[in-house]
């Protein structure tokens, strides 16, 4: 795989930076709480938001005559022009530096910090890396940066073969399996302003981008990653670090799972219904 320097077509991208202030109000919380089907954790003003729920704040308002076929903006903002038809959410690193409480005013600063060309199997990649800084209440609470990949339409993607069940997990992980559905993906996409129709529009999906199935959110399956943390352990979430491997389909259900580790942190693995990984994540606690 070979790669372009950052002198290239978008050299004028890098540093390009944006600022979006936001109330991290409770009702998209409680959303979310309904979303992951939680009757039993109770948020309110004052509270911590739990890690990674962030996402479903600071939305950029994008126009509707601005969005593509495919329901993802057309490069403004924060988004290049790239000109390839595809976006995956590739990874992201986390760190949690203080508690973003609910009810607080907040301010998210991001920049563009690195944006590349490849060439890889699956053809032209182009793939943009963007810092983000949240204050509330004048304090640095999370510093993350992600991570999104374009990509060539390519052939389409195999269904995988769903076993009959997931293999045994590691000893003494917490696993939780997860079965989604076209409502739960929806509800997902409305609560974080995701107007990408591989998430909730099967034909577009499958006939038009070639997935096997309704295509899970990369932030869902990390968030769902996150719970099973936060399920079995009180301790506080310091960082949080996930890598995409492949795509996950609502054809089946699918396991997440957390393995303590000796040095305190935990590896966690989304575990796709052919038994292979589909996202790896690691987090630290205190």
């Amino acid at each position: 795989m070979t790669a372009a320097t950052n002198d290239g077509p978008w050299a004028d991208w890098l540093g390009k930076t944006d600022v979006i202030d936001d109330v991290i109000g409770a009702a998209p919380a409680r959303l979310l709480l309904s979303t992951l089907d939680d009757a039993e954790t109770t948020l309110s003003a004052g509270d911590a938001l739990p890690p990674a729920w962030h996402w479903m704040y600071f939305l950029p308002t994008i126009m509707q005559s601005e969005l593509k076929r495919d329901g993802l903006p057309m490069g403004s903002g924060m988004l290049p022009p790239v000109g390839l038809p595809r976006r995956m959410f590739g990874g992201c690193k986390i760190d949690f530096l203080a508690p973003l409480p609910i009810g607080a005013t907040a301010r998210r600063e991001s920049a563009i910090v690195d944006i590349k060309e490849k060439r890889g199997r699956s053809g032209q990649l182009v793939i943009l890396d963007v810092r983000h800084r949240i204050h509330a209440n004048d304090v640095l609470c999370i510093e993350e940066t992600t991570t999104s990949v374009f990509r060539e339409e390519g052939s389409p993607s195999p269904v995988p073969e769903v076993l009959p069940e997931l293999p045994p997990a590691p000893a003494g992980a917490w696993v939780r399996d997860v079965e989604v559905n076209e409502a739960m993906l929806f509800r997902y996409s409305a609560v974080t302003f995701n107007a990408h129709r591989i998430h909730y529009d099967r034909p577009y999906a499958t006939g038009v981008e070639g997935y096997g199935g309704l295509v899970v959110h990369g932030p869902l399956l990390a968030t769902l990653l996150l719970e099973v943390v936060r399920r079995n352990t009180g301790k506080r979430v310091t960082s949080f670090v996930f890598r995409a491997l492949a795509p996950v389909y609502d054809i089946a259900p699918f396991r997440t799972q957390g393995v303590p580790q000796a040095d305190g942190s935990v590896d966690l693995a989304v575990i796709g219904p052919d038994g292979s990984t589909a996202m790896s994540a690691t987090v630290t606690l205190e």
